[in-house]
Order: C-alpha cells, then structure tokens, then sequence
C-alpha cells in the first residue's frame, strides 16, 4: 500500500496535537493526527477536565454542610460516589466527542494507532488492522507525559493509586495517603478529604504547593489544616508494606522513620515524558531526563521535526500545550509566529481555597537582581468575598521597584483560578503599575482586590 502523505503529521491529539492539527488545517495545510488512545488525551480524559467534575461535587457538598450560613437548611446530606464518578466520566466523554468533530470539521484525518518514525518525514503506525505509512515533511511531536512511578510505590490499582485509579475509585477511602503536594497531588487530596476521608499529605520539599510563592503555600497550608488534613512536609514516604486492606507507610520525617496505617495511597509525584519507542534516538532527537530538548520555536534540532506539550517540558499545563501548537503550525506555515515564555503562563490549582499564579514568585524576583514593592489584600476586606462567604484568602502582586513591571501575581481563595487571567493579559500587554491603578474594576466583584493589591504595593490601599 502506498504511503499517505501530508504537509504535517502530528504524533498525539492532546490539547497540544489536536489545536496543532485544527491549526494547521485552517493555514491550508494537509494535516493528519495519530492517537494511540483518546482524542483529547490526558487533559480531557484523565485530566484537567474530569478532574474539574469532581472537584465541583466536593465543593457543592461542602457549601451544602454550610447552608446554615447561608439561612438555608440542608438536611441528611450525603453523596453517590458512583454518581459523582458517573458525572466526571459524562463531562469527560462530552468533550472528547467534541474534539473528534472539530478535526473532522477541519478535514484533519485521524489515524488511530501506535507511531514510530523509521526515517526523517515517515510515520508509520501500528493500528488493529495491521500498519499504515504516512510521510509528511513536517512532523510535530504531541506525546505528553504520565505519571512518574518510584521504584517500591508502584500503583496496584487496589490499595495504591494513580491519578487514573483516584477519578475512577474502586471505594471511598476511609485513611488516605497522597504522596505529593503539587497540582494533581493536593486536588485529590482536597476532593476526598471534603467528602469525607482522613487524609494526610506527605511532600519532599520544606513546604506543600511547592512552585508557588512561599507566602501562599504557608496560607494554604493553614487552610488545608483547618479542614482536618495532615501535612507533612520536608518528609519522604521509604517504603509501603502492603496487607490484606492496608498499607504501612515508612515515613521519614527530621531524620526518623514513622510508620502509619492506611487503606488508600494516591502517588502523585512527578511526570515523565512519553518518549519511547518512537525512534527518536535513532533520529538525533536529544531527551535529557524523559523530555524532548528543543528551542524557544520548539524545534528538536532535526529537520522538520517539533515537539510541544509535557514532552518538551515544563511548565507541564494543558494551555501551554495548544499555544505551542499554534505557534508550531504558524511557524511551519511561515507566518510571524510568537514563543511562548514561560513565566508569562499561568498555572491553577483547583483545590479548596484555589490557588493561581503567573510571573515570578517574591524569592524567585529578588534572586532575579530585581528590586521589589510587593502589595497584598485580604479577601476579608472585599465585599463580595465576604457575601460570597468566602473571606479566606489573599492577593499578592510583585513589581520592580524602578520600572513598575508587573513581574509576578500570586493569589490563594474563592475564584481566583478565573481572576488570574487579568494579571497575565496585564504581562502580555507589558503593563505597568500605573496602567493597572488607572484601570476601573467593577464593583461589587473579587476583581477589585486585584486592584488593591497594586495599590497597596505603592502605599496607596484604600480598602485596609
């Protein structure tokens, strides 16, 4: 059988692969995607969005253990774990489908199977019914990450979880262990110690939410404490004895060994890029510790060959992914493509308080050489965060004390998953602090902390 051939063949259809695809179909180019598993990989399937579903049941259970607050009466609360389940899995499949009608939409042909690359511009792919080659002069590299496994904490399924096993439980776990405070680490944690689970954190690093500003992971911490969870931090988990039903942990905390019981352990630390068995080395392809080397354009350094998404690296976010694929698709297109930076991206967390974050963190900032005015306001002292009912958190703003750029927003509390989008349209349009203190934010909203969080960087508060 003859090979197809195409301008541009893109190896997974994460939110990365696919928005390249429909990207490069809409610039005219002829465009195929190998899945191997889901359209819409891990974010849609097993990931930001399903994980979304069933964080929006926990939050509701506990705004429903707090009607009395609100003047209203909720009685004999409880939930249907499956039905929550069932919810998350429906969201997550709605989704999907969606992302195989945009590509059809777009004419972008899907191949499902398994890639290689035998030879610079050849794909072949391993499908049921047997294999298919493809050439293309450009090939884009979208095969995203999974969960990082260390050697003794390996996921069974029944007392040892993935991320896979924690959206789809088997049971409610009545002890639970999570092994890491990053992103997906403290979301689970959060979403089964509102329902209703024991729940302790352990994480490597002096504090949990690790990449955030020290500030927040210390409010954070407070909070999460105050909802009954226990964290461990500067702490390692050596090894788990695995019963009939539960599971000792060896912890080592301050140089000594504890041993606790559970019946649920959640490892969550760490990604690794999906890098093997797609011919790469053979091609040239540099991989430093499981991920794709490549420059700001997210060229590998080969000939027609990108890589974006989780195996090109950190930030390992889903938004970051489908920016660098438009970006690759303009570029291969000859179009003014811009990088994407980094520090410009912003990352959320969806526990409960949120917590969202773009630029450098204060430490990160000074370290830089930067001279610094920091502001900060309380959501006690916001209108409309205390008629939410939600008074607990903070807005933190970092600026250069010489230019008034904005070089970092760090905020913890209801919403502000959506309230950091401000910050970063302020850092894409370079904005200063005098741009920021002229604008109007609307009242009554939690936006107008943001506003004076900037002013109280300038001793200008008005509100505190």
């Amino acid at each position: 059988m003859a090979a197809q051939s195409f301008d541009l063949i893109v190896i997974g259809a994460g939110p990365g692969g696919y928005v390249a695809a429909i990207r490069a179909a809409q610039l005219g180019m002829k465009t195929a995607v190998v899945e191997r598993e889901h359209l819409g990989g891990i974010c849609l399937n097993w990931g930001c969005i399903p994980t979304k579903a069933l964080l929006r049941s926990s939050e509701v259970f506990h705004l429903m253990e707090r009607a009395k607050d609100f003047g209203l009466a909720a009685d004999k609360i409880s939930y249907d774990l499956d039905a929550v389940v069932k919810r998350s899995r429906g969201v997550a499949k709605q989704l999907t489908s969606g992302v195989g009608h945009l590509l059809k939409k777009n004419k972008v042909t899907v191949v499902m199977g398994e890639a290689t690359i035998p030879s610079k511009g050849k794909v072949s792919v391993k499908t049921d019914k047997g294999s298919e080659e493809l050439t293309a002069k450009n090939i884009v590299l979208a095969t995203g990450a999974r969960a990082r496994e260390l050697p003794g904490l390996e996921a069974d399924g029944d007392l040892v979880w993935t991320y896979k096993h924690a959206l789809m439980p088997p049971r409610m776990p009545k002890k639970l262990l999570v092994i890491g405070s990053g992103a997906i680490g403290i979301e689970f944690a959060s979403f089964y110690n509102t329902l209703g689970s024991d729940t302790a954190v352990v994480e490597v690093m002096d504090r949990v939410l690790p990449v955030e500003d020290a500030e927040i992971s210390a409010f954070a911490k407070k909070a999460f404490t105050k909802q009954g969870m226990t964290i461990m931090e500067k702490a390692m988990v050596k090894q788990l004895d695995r019963g009939k039903g539960k599971v000792t942990a060896h912890i080592e905390v301050n140089g000594k060994v504890e041993k606790h019981d559970f019946d649920t352990v959640i490892s969550a630390v760490g990604i690794v890029g999906n890098v093997e068995n797609l011919g790469l080395e053979a091609l040239g392809v540099k991989i430093d510790r499981t991920h794709v080397v490549t420059d700001e354009f997210c060229r590998t350094g080969v000939d027609g060959l990108y890589a974006i998404g989780d195996i090109a690296g950190a930030p390992w976010l889903a938004h970051k992914a489908s920016h660098e694929g438009v970006m690759v698709a303009e570029l291969i297109a000859g179009k003014h493509a811009h990088p994407v930076k980094p520090e410009s991206i912003a990352g959320c967390t969806y526990c409960q308080p949120q917590v969202a974050s773009v630029g450098y963190t204060e430490a990160k900032a000074k370290e830089l050489g930067h001279d610094v005015k920091v502001g900060k306001f309380p959501f006690i002292g916001n209108g409309k965060a205390i008629a939410l009912g939600e008074p607990e958190g903070l807005i933190k703003t970092v600026f250069d004390a010489k230019t008034g750029e904005l070089l970092g927003a760090h905020m913890i509390g209801a919403e502000v998953t959506e309230l950091i989008q401000g910050y970063v349209v302020g850092r894409q349009l370079e904005t200063t602090e005098e741009d920021l203190m002229n604008t109007v934010f609307p009242h009554p909203t939690l936006s107008e902390m943001m506003h004076e969080s900037v002013l109280d960087a300038y001793g200008r508060v008005i509100h505190m």
